[in-house]
Parts: C-alpha cells; sequence; structure tokens
C-alpha cells in the first residue's frame, strides 16, 4: 500500500517522523517502509494555495492508496476538548467568497457554482469513507477550512452563526477537493491545540495535541496490514 501523509508543518509531524525513524529526502519529504506499505510525508506548507500546489505535484509523482492529511486545528465547540483528535468528515471553503458591508456569502449564494456540482454536496466537500477507513474508530467532525484563522470575537460569532462547523484549519478542504476530483482515497486527522476565540495563545496546548496525533497516527500505520484484511 502506498500512502502519504500531507502535513501543513514539520512541527506538526516531526514527533512521527523522529519516533517512526523516517528517512529524509529533503526538506519537505521524508519516506519508510512500514511492512508491505510504504509511508511518504510531505510537507505541504500552510495554507490553501501552497497545499493545492504541493499535493498536487506530489500525486502526479506516484500513484498513492490513500492520502492522510494531518495537522492541529482550533475547535468552533465546547464538546471538543484541547488535546482530542477526530476525524473530519466534511469540509467547507469558509472564506471563498463576497464580502459585502453586512456579510459574507459564499459563491453558492451568489448563485456562482452550484452547490450540487460534484465534488460539492450542498456546498460541502464530503469524504465517503469516513465510516470504512482506518480511522473510523475516531470521533467525526465536520470542519471549516480559511486563509486566515480567526482571532476576533464578532467575526467568530459570524463563522459560528453561518457556518455548521467543529473545527477550524487552513488547509483541509483543499486536500478534500484534491482526492474527491482524483478519486483517491483520504482522511482528514486532527487534534485540538485551541479553541476559536479572542486570541491568547497561553491558552493552547500545541505539545498535547501533537502528542496525542502522533500516538493515533503511529497506531494506524504500525497495524495498517490488520486493518486493510479485517
Amino acid at each position: 500500500m502506498q500512502v502519504l501523509i500531507v502535513s501543513a508543518t514539520l512541527l506538526e509531524i516531526k514527533k512521527l517522523i523522529d519516533d517512526l525513524k523516517f528517512d529524509k529526502k529533503n526538506e519537505q519529504f521524508y519516506y519508510k517502509q512500514l511492512a508491505n506499505s510504504t509511508i511518504d510525508v510531505l510537507i505541504g506548507d500552510i495554507g490553501i494555495a501552497f497545499t493545492i500546489y504541493s499535493l498536487s505535484k506530489a500525486l502526479s509523482k506516484k500513484n498513492y492508496d490513500l492520502v492522510i492529511n494531518t495537522g492541529i486545528a482550533g475547535s468552533l465547540t465546547e464538546k471538543l476538548k484541547i488535546g482530542d483528535v477526530a476525524q473530519v468528515a466534511s469540509e467547507e471553503f469558509a472564506d471563498l467568497g463576497i464580502r459585502s458591508e453586512r456579510e459574507f456569502s459564499t459563491l453558492f449564494e451568489m448563485g456562482f457554482m452550484d452547490k450540487n456540482e460534484f465534488p460539492f454536496t450542498e456546498g460541502k466537500l464530503i469524504n465517503p469513507d469516513v465510516e470504512n477507513n482506518l480511522f473510523h474508530h475516531l470521533k467525526s467532525v465536520k470542519g471549516i477550512t480559511v486563509n486566515a484563522v480567526n482571532g476576533n470575537k464578532k467575526e467568530i460569532e459570524k463563522l459560528k452563526e453561518k457556518f455548521d462547523a467543529d473545527i477550524e484549519c487552513m488547509e483541509g478542504a483543499a486536500v478534500f477537493y484534491i482526492c474527491l476530483m482524483e478519486k483517491i482515497p483520504f482522511a482528514e486527522i486532527r487534534a485540538i491545540s485551541n479553541y476559536v476565540e479572542e486570541r491568547n495563545k497561553d491558552k493552547w496546548d500545541i505539545p498535547l495535541a501533537i502528542g496525542n496525533l502522533t500516538e493515533e497516527i503511529k497506531y494506524v500505520l504500525k497495524n495498517i496490514e490488520t486493518f486493510l484484511k479485517a
């Protein structure tokens, strides 16, 4: 099995690379053989545009059986605790649209795009394999992807009112879009490092989130052959 793990930053994936002793090809690419599976790690950089470029380039060079997007995220709900690890079932581009003096409207709401034109369903990008993939044991959440994370109280309230989402990140919808278009099985796994609120990094716990995320990914990778046979 050929697996590609995509992370925005080395910080989010370095513990996994160190713990499982991945080999380094260059600053953005690592690899390792686990049983009959080849695991590659791509550092795709932060944000939608950089992720689309780096992932598209990687997929043009090799045929992968599974893409795993992994990293930390902010929670929009107190139902998720800092350190929780979850699988993202759906994603939306939450700042792709038109902003007027009073409100923000998506491209679907403005009539520029059909909300049910592939790969969208009611304006959302949905992972069809959440119930059956390697991470089905994780809690399932809904995500939004933004170009700029939110730290303004008024804007956060508007965001929560407009989108039915549990987490916020900067790359998820880009990975969903590419994998759905290319018909490649995928998963997005996120660990909660903070709540989406007025920015105060004293309340964040990035080490806890990365530690829990790493253990989850290690568990799945070390048992990937067993899971695939089940």
